[in-house]
């Protein structure tokens, strides 16, 4: 150190068979890991097209279902799975008060369609539900994705019974 100067001097050392500078390997380094990480980024990239282009929708379109076969009547709100063309899906309802004509709806996009658990939370009504569904039939499941069991999906017809399978058709 001169007169208020730092001079530095790059350190050497022995790479078998090779001599290296320090400065020359942080510079080395640098570039590797810039590149590195471009070529991370650009296989995430591809990944994640590939990954949403695989999984194939059941259907695309609206489709109404009931899955509480216990529960009816003038102001039963409908139900309906949506699933676009670009393989979001959407799940709502649709219910008018036949007292006074009002009518209260509500539809959510829980993202891309997938194979398993759908969760949906309604907020109007604080209604947290799960489902999984296929072509032709809707299930109510746990986180877990196991059909739920209970007495409020029995049809008429199964009421002796008090532990239904909560499914429903979906119907077009």
């Amino acid at each position: 150190m001169r007169s208020g100067v730092i001079v530095l001097k790059p350190s050497v050392r022995l790479i078998p068979g090779i001599l290296r500078c320090n400065f020359c390997l942080d510079i080395f380094n640098f570039e590797k890991i810039i590149y590195m990480k471009k070529l991370f980024g650009l296989l995430m990239l591809c990944f994640s097209i590939l990954s949403f282009a695989q999984v194939k929708t059941p259907f695309t379109g609206k489709r109404s279902f009931n899955i509480l076969e216990g529960f009816g009547g003038s102001g039963t709100p409908a139900y309906y799975v949506d699933v676009k063309k670009n393989g979001d899906v959407h799940f709502g309802y649709v219910q008018v008060n036949q007292a006074d004509g009002t009518e209260t709806s509500e539809d959510i996009n829980v993202g891309k369609y997938h194979t398993g658990v759908m969760k949906v939370h309604f907020k109007k009504y604080n209604e947290k539900w799960n489902f999984k569904f296929n072509k032709e039939k809707i299930y109510f499941t746990d986180e877990k994705g196991n059909i739920m069991k209970s007495e409020d999906c029995c049809s008429v017809a199964e009421t002796e019974s008090s532990n239904c399978e909560c499914e429903g058709e979906l119907f077009q």
